[in-house]
């Protein structure tokens, strides 16, 4: 009985048999995937059912990467291989999707080129059917594939525009690489948006440096890279909590070098954008930290000359902290008349239609603390010899709540705009800003007549006292070229009395 059991167990092989098993396996090491990847022996039986699988060199696929995971040729489609086996395709694909290929020469690795973007659409369209498992090793090669695609040092800007990225005037600058670009961005955006997707385990790959690198993307001059960065940006804010300071923080500091160092970033607009939906999220009370931002970020972006860039962006995040919080609206207008321009019109149009929505949602209390300052900068643009300025500044009175807090305090406020409007009528040039003018003062006399007419009493008290100024002023300038005068007459005199004795003495002398 032992004898058939002893008899039914493996023999041991001989020395011989098992080095030249160990040659045998040695010598099929060497096998090429395409010309792409080297194949290699781990130590393991290859199953005669799996001939497509080889394991893969640790020199191409890192063990940090692939722990523990068979790689499968990339060359083949997910279709055909097994359930088990698509874990391992996936991650081979990715790597292969690594290399980085200059996109500047159309002509020069042509078939690699379509092979690594037939690659990526088949991972999208893998990724998009839900079949993939994000398990630590595939995050990481998926993270290392976007890192090796996205993260590049832009060229220099040579730009004419001293505020960067693109004018009314200048055409946007177009990646040549962007056929690769534009899936790599989709399929890293279908990884954020995976409903399975372990947050926890995915933030020690998708980490501050990675946020970061992403951040240095928005500078880049191509508005399609804007454009997908805003969105993926935006869903790592919404998908990655343990993140949101970091992004606010890093955000302020691009804003920061921006507005006080280089007046030079493409994608001021884009980041804006995101945040008007992140302030519109801010809890109530707001915190310290979001006024901060609001004070010191926001606000001074109104400085640069490129502002009409991204002027609706910045607007919208405005009205969005004032939305949360009305106080915020003094600091706001006091923000404006800080940076208010002087010899910029077309700035100045943009800061009035800025204004008028930010006046829309003031408080009376509010807007008491600022009243005084904003209309004698308002008086100032009444009578702007630029029609369209004194235009803008003329129909801020058309809005019925702007009128309503001026109603409500026009003790104050009609003496500091009156002399406006009556040197407007006297001295502009534009027909239609005179018409407006008619219009407003109407509109005054109907809303309190007795004041318009102290107004005007004040006017003409004001121009007399300034004519009689005018004519002393005169008078004693006549008094001085008087004098001035007398005092050369009596100064001559005294030159010939002292040269008539000289020439006696000289004749003497002779």
């Amino acid at each position: 009985m032992i004898k058939q059991i002893l008899s039914k167990l493996p023999k041991k092989l001989p020395k011989s048999d098992s080095s030249d098993s160990a040659k045998s396996d040695s010598g099929n090491s060497t096998t090429s995937f395409g010309n792409v990847f080297q194949c290699t022996n781990v130590g393991s039986t290859i199953s005669s059912k799996l001939n497509v699988v080889k394991r893969v060199s640790s020199v191409v696929f890192p063990a940090s990467v692939n722990s523990g995971v068979e790689a499968v040729d990339p060359s083949l489609s997910f279709k055909d291989v097994s359930n088990t086996q698509k874990q391992s395709l996936f991650i081979s694909k990715l790597n292969l999707c690594c290399k980085v290929y200059d996109m500047s020469d159309p002509d020069k690795n042509c078939s690699e080129q379509d092979v690594k973007r037939q690659t990526l659409l088949d991972l999208v369209d893998f990724v998009s059917s839900g079949s993939v498992k994000f398990t630590e090793p595939a995050i990481a090669a998926l993270c290392k594939m976007c890192a090796a695609n996205l993260f590049r040092v832009f060229p220099p800007k040579f730009r004419s525009s001293s505020g960067g990225g693109e004018t009314e005037d200048e055409e946007p600058m177009f990646d040549p690489a962007w056929s690769h670009l534009q899936v790599v961005y989709d399929l890293l955006l279908q990884f954020i948006n995976y409903n399975s997707l372990d947050v926890k385990l995915a933030k020690s790959h998708v980490d501050h440096a990675f946020v970061l690198r992403l951040l240095d993307l928005f500078d880049s001059e191509d508005p399609r890279e804007r454009d997908c960065l805003k969105t993926v940006l935006h869903r790592i804010y919404g998908k990655f909590m343990v993140h949101r300071p970091f992004i606010r923080k890093s955000v302020s500091n691009i804003i920061y070098r921006f507005v006080f160092e280089t007046e030079r970033h493409s994608g001021i607009a884009e980041l804006l954008e995101i945040f008007g939906s992140v302030i519109s999220g801010f809890a109530m009370p707001l915190k310290e930290e979001h006024k901060i931002f609001l004070w010191k970020a926001l606000i001074p972006l109104h400085k640069p000359k490129s502002i009409g860039i991204y002027h609706q962006q910045l607007t919208y995040c405005i009205v969005q902290f004032i939305d949360k919080d009305q106080r915020l609206a003094s600091s706001v207008i006091k923000g404006l008349l800080k940076y208010w321009p002087v010899t910029n019109s077309q700035k100045e149009l943009m800061f009035m239609s800025e204004l008028e929505e930010v006046l829309e949602m003031t408080s009376m209390d509010e807007f008491k603390k600022i009243m005084v300052p904003l209309f004698r900068r308002l008086a100032c643009c009444l009578t702007s010899s630029h029609y369209q300025v004194a235009e803008r500044a003329h129909l801020l009175w058309n809005n019925e709540h702007i009128l309503n807090l001026i109603t409500q305090n026009r003790q104050v406020i009609l003496p500091l705009v009156f002399s406006a409007l009556v040197h407007n009528s006297q001295n502009h040039w534009n027909q239609a800003v005179l018409n407006l003018t008619q219009n407003i003062r109407k509109m005054l006399s109907q809303m309190d007549e007795e004041l318009v007419l102290a107004c005007q009493r004040k006017i003409e008290e004001e121009n007399s006292k300034s004519s009689d100024v005018a004519e002393r002023r005169r008078i004693t300038w006549e008094r001085l070229e008087e004098a001035a005068t007398g005092v050369q007459s009596i100064s001559g005199a005294e030159i010939l009395l002292q040269v008539k004795p000289a020439t006696a003495t000289c004749s003497v002398a002779c």
